[in-house]
């Protein structure tokens, strides 16, 4: 096991350089299994999910190769498994992907259920809903969910999604893109990774349009040919150093983002008091003196993000007067960071699917334990703006999504180390 300790009080400055989006990477990856040809993904994050993922994509017969700044060479000419190493599946929520991906390639999949962060209930009905669209048989156990083709084989159609929900607007889409006939999703997700993946696809042959918009149209094709492509910078990671240089009263150039990815979280640190400076390809956050109170409701794209919640959180808790944080995604995530962050000083009242947050002037180094990715790094931000040293556990968690983090938050002048115990 292994912890970090914070130590506190110190205002963030200087410059940090962001990664490539885990969220899409751990989309585009498995979807070079559709390709027949080498790929070469450039801008990849080197976090453990990643890792995972590569070593599943590995034990399917996968030639992988890594090179130097995050470029990983993927050759998926000898795979042929439709069944992938169980154990691994269940380390991680995106395996779920290798669903729509084996169903699309083979035309059948046998894969376990996913793992990962564990904040709320998370069904993948909206998943199974598109696979049988689609034409699948889908059986699902408590174990598993195993697809094969159904009577009329499989083909493309047209599927409304219930609900919003990202990994089944992604999951059909992998599905689909070898398919005969064309497929419409209504509802689909609007994130940027969505448009991540559709562009990594259509580079490589595919023919989607609409990805970004409500309706997403995917034209199946019979073949996809290898090629380059480089990962979205990651606008969760870019808006927590944004959450952790206003949480500390710093002045911090966050570079390699896309800053209308941005607006749905610098708009709010503005509201906050926070100064923001837009360059092409940059964001300068700059905060001085204390920040005010805000109201927040995360929603999909482009609303504010959920897995920003708990970041900014953090800086509602330092603010002026009372906030209000509404979660209308996973209404259970409070549950994660609130109690610890209350355990450094916090004033939080949770009512529902709302919190209240008091503002206090201070917060106090404490031993707190993150129960997933975004509390974890919630946690760190609290370290880094209270008082005294904070010990933060469960750090597996934090090392899911964040590539360096101790690395980059030290050249900004954070007191950070990792301690193996």
């Amino acid at each position: 096991m292994a912890r970090y300790e914070v130590i506190g009080g110190t205002p963030l400055n200087g410059t940090v350089t962001i990664s490539g989006a885990k969220n899409a990477a751990v989309a585009i990856l498995p979807a070079a299994l559709l390709v027949d040809g080498v790929c070469r993904i450039e801008n990849v994050p080197d976090i453990s999910d990643v890792r995972i993922l590569l070593s599943i994509l590995e034990g399917m017969g996968a030639k992988i190769t890594k090179e130097d700044c995050g470029t990983v060479i993927i050759d998926s000419t000898d795979v042929h498994c439709t069944n992938p190493d169980a154990e691994l599946v269940k380390k991680m929520r995106a395996s779920y992907y290798l669903m729509g991906v084996l169903l699309g390639r083979f035309g059948k999949a046998h894969v376990a259920l996913p793992g990962g962060c564990n904040f709320a209930s998370r069904p993948i009905d909206q998943h199974i809903k598109g696979f049988a669209a689609l034409g699948a048989d889908v059986e699902e156990t408590d174990d598993y969910v195993e697809l094969n083709p159904g009577p009329d084989g499989l083909q493309g159609n047209r599927i409304s999604l219930d609900v919003v929900s990202v990994g089944a607007t992604v999951n059909i889409m992998l599905a689909a893109t070898l398919l005969p006939g064309q497929t419409v999703i209504e509802n689909a997700a609007k994130e940027p990774h969505i448009v991540d993946l559709a562009n990594f696809l259509n580079t490589m042959g595919a023919r989607i349009s609409g990805a970004g918009t409500d309706t997403v149209k995917i034209k199946g094709v019979e073949q996809l040919q290898g090629g380059t492509y480089a990962i979205i910078p990651d606008q969760i990671e870019a808006g927590t150093y944004l959450a952790a240089a206003a949480a500390t009263g710093g002045n911090v150039l966050v570079k390699n983002v896309i800053p209308k990815h941005m607006e749905c979280i610098t708009s709010k640190l503005e509201e906050m008091g926070a100064q923001i400076i837009n360059y092409d390809d940059a964001i300068r956050i700059r905060c001085d003196g204390r920040m005010q109170h805000t109201t927040v409701k995360t929603r999909p794209y482009p609303g504010f993000p959920t897995d920003m919640q708990a970041q900014i959180c953090v800086c509602m808790v330092l603010a002026s007067g009372v906030s209000r944080l509404t979660e209308s995604v996973y209404e259970t995530r409070f549950f994660g960071y609130c109690s610890e962050l209350e355990s450094m000083g916090a004033d939080i009242q949770i009512n529902g699917k709302t919190a209240i947050v008091t503002g206090t002037d201070k917060l106090y180094g404490a031993t707190v334990t993150a129960r997933d990715l975004r509390a974890g790094a919630a946690l760190v931000i609290a370290g880094l703006a209270a008082q005294g040293t904070t010990f933060v556990k469960n750090i597996h968690y934090v090392e899911r999504g964040y590539e360096r983090l101790i690395e980059k938050l030290t050249a900004l002048g954070a007191q950070i180390r990792r301690i193996e115990d």
